[in-house]
């Protein structure tokens, strides 16, 4: 079923920018030779810490899990699991339990645990491979607020959602369609689940991610996924992944926990992220944070290998520093991204895939410290060899609200780190001696043989940058990047064509969501 969804012949339809695979046009920003349904690095990861140093953080972690342990709320089916496999239970209030592993005993759970694995798309074309060498761009996630151009801040609506999917389908620079890209708080709480993952569905023919928010609510994404794939296929392969929060610190409530198992049992991929913020939820000192998020990640990825051995689980880390004069979280700051280098370190060390990082950032406005920030954030992630990263494009204010402006800047920064992941090629050609040689001395060398082959795919070319005189760009009026990124994203929309999907398929996914909505009431908390 899932080649019936995607065959341009059946659609009998022209590719546009919806497809993510326009013809070359005269707009800058092409890049054509870039352009993968997922990168494959070709330039080493940053090895920060020397054997002994990675040795004390592991050693730590196992003894975090050893000494003090997870505390399990509300899930007596996960604490049963816990227990069967070795681990130590002690109740320790109604409906909480204190677990601890001997050391050593998370990572032998692990080792059925796929190093690699493939998230299938319903276009085969983008089906991404997540571990190993290769990396995935996604948006960012779980923003409640819009904030608009001119400052304003508002809350996230369905169709903002739908814009952020069309966007991020629309940028060839992203792989992977993400999850809750904001908040739409005009549907209710316990609904909008089926309209985001329709979303996705429908604007998009990337892989994405589904609801985490309760086990039922995972269970409606991952039945959509078989109406939309075929149950058979969806039993034997990842297309859908939940991105999941432990309740740092050392907490993992009963409804990460069942939703953790719900994802495990159909065979789909999850995400385990600690969401630390230094010096409130783990320690100040970024070493151990780095091990109280080893040691939280890996027992909630140890969770989905008693369920079901095999199924896809991504160790994953959100470091962050704070403010300490204010208690606000801050991003894109130097020593989180120490520690996602570290992580990268050790998820090789435990031969899982790593999700980290992403283009962070505190600032109100897609500017300069935006930028900033959002680089140095991501180059951690970049360098330290993060195979899922989520949370590539959008990301402002903290977290708390996306932009569909700096949505466009980070999409055209991901352009480039293609180029730089790509690394360069040592060869006779791009040596490059003839070059030189054709013309000789003071000879300029524009209409070498050399540059006529090469000149479309030396040099990535920004979509977004500026790089004319300023004359021109002074008589053009002054335009600054966000302005540009503001007409940009206004003009895609505007062209977007959905991919195409199956009539009978988009039909049963309609109804689905009809009966769900109309089994409850709506619930706005």
């Amino acid at each position: 079923m899932i080649q019936d969804t995607v065959t341009p012949a059946k659609s009998g339809r022209r590719k546009r920018r919806g497809s993510g695979h326009a013809e070359r046009s005269s707009e800058p920003g092409q890049n054509l030779h870039l352009r993968v349904p997922y990168i494959t690095r070709n330039i080493p990861t940053y090895d920060l810490l020397d054997e002994s140093s990675l040795e004390k953080i592991e050693a730590t972690a196992d003894r975090i899990l050893a000494e003090i342990g997870i505390e399990v709320r509300e899930d007596e089916e996960t604490v049963r699991l816990y227990r069967e496999a070795g681990a130590s239970v002690t109740e320790t209030a109604a409906k909480a339990w204190r677990v601890k592993f001997e050391p050593g005993m998370i990572r032998e759970i692990l080792q059925t645990a796929p190093a690699e694995f493939t998230q299938h798309a319903r276009n085969p074309a983008n089906n991404v491979q997540i571990g190993g060498k290769a990396a995935v761009f996604a948006p960012s996630y779980g923003s409640p607020f819009i904030l608009d151009a001119d400052g304003t801040r508002r809350y996230g609506t369905i169709l903002d959602f739908e814009n952020l999917v069309k966007l991020g389908q629309s940028s060839p620079w992203l792989h992977h369609s993400g999850g809750t890209i904001c908040e739409p708080t005009d549907v209710p709480v316990n609904k909008r689940h089926l309209d985001m993952v329709y979303a996705h569905m429908r604007y998009s023919d990337r892989g994405f991610l589904g609801s985490i928010t309760a086990p039922e609510r995972a269970a409606d994404s991952i039945e959509m996924c078989r109406i939309l794939f075929g149950a058979e296929f969806v039993d034997q392969h990842c297309v859908i992944m939940g991105n999941f929060n432990t309740t740092s610190p050392l907490v993992l409530d009963g409804v990460t926990a069942a939703g953790i198992r719900t994802y495990a049992e159909a065979g789909q991929g999850s995400i385990h992220l600690p969401f630390l913020l230094g010096g409130a939820v783990s320690p100040l000192t970024m070493a151990g944070s780095v091990a109280q998020c080893l040691a939280e990640s890996m027992s909630s990825c140890a969770l989905t290998q008693l369920v079901r051995p095999g199924a896809p689980a991504v160790l994953a880390g959100f470091l962050s520093s704070m403010s300490l004069r204010t208690g606000s979280p801050t991003f894109g700051t130097p020593e989180p991204a120490l520690g996602s280098l570290v992580m990268g370190q050790l998820a090789r060390r435990m031969n899982l895939p790593l999700r980290c990082a992403g283009n962070f950032s505190t600032s109100k406005m897609p500017d300069g410290q935006a930028m900033q920030q959002a680089m140095m954030s991501m180059m951690s992630a970049i360098q330290g060899g993060a195979n899922y990263i989520l949370h590539s494009a959008g990301f402002l204010d903290g977290l708390l609200s996306m932009s569909y402006e700096k949505f466009i800047l980070d999409s055209d920064m991901c352009g480039a780190l293609h180029a730089y992941m790509k690394g360069m090629e040592v060869t006779e050609d791009t040596l490059a001696f003839d070059a030189l040689a054709q013309f000789g001395p003071g000879e300029h060398l524009f209409a070498t043989d050399h540059t006529l082959r090469h000149y479309q795919t030396a040099y990535w070319d920004s979509g977004m940058n500026d790089d004319q005189p300023w004359e021109t760009w002074a008589e053009q009026g002054k335009e600054d990047s966000a302005l540009r990124a503001n007409k940009r994203w206004k003009k895609i929309l505007q062209e977007f064509e959905a991919p195409y999907l199956d009539p009978a398929i988009d039909g049963a996914l309609k109804d689905f969501i009809a009966q769900r909505k109309a089994s409850m009431p709506d619930a706005w908390y």
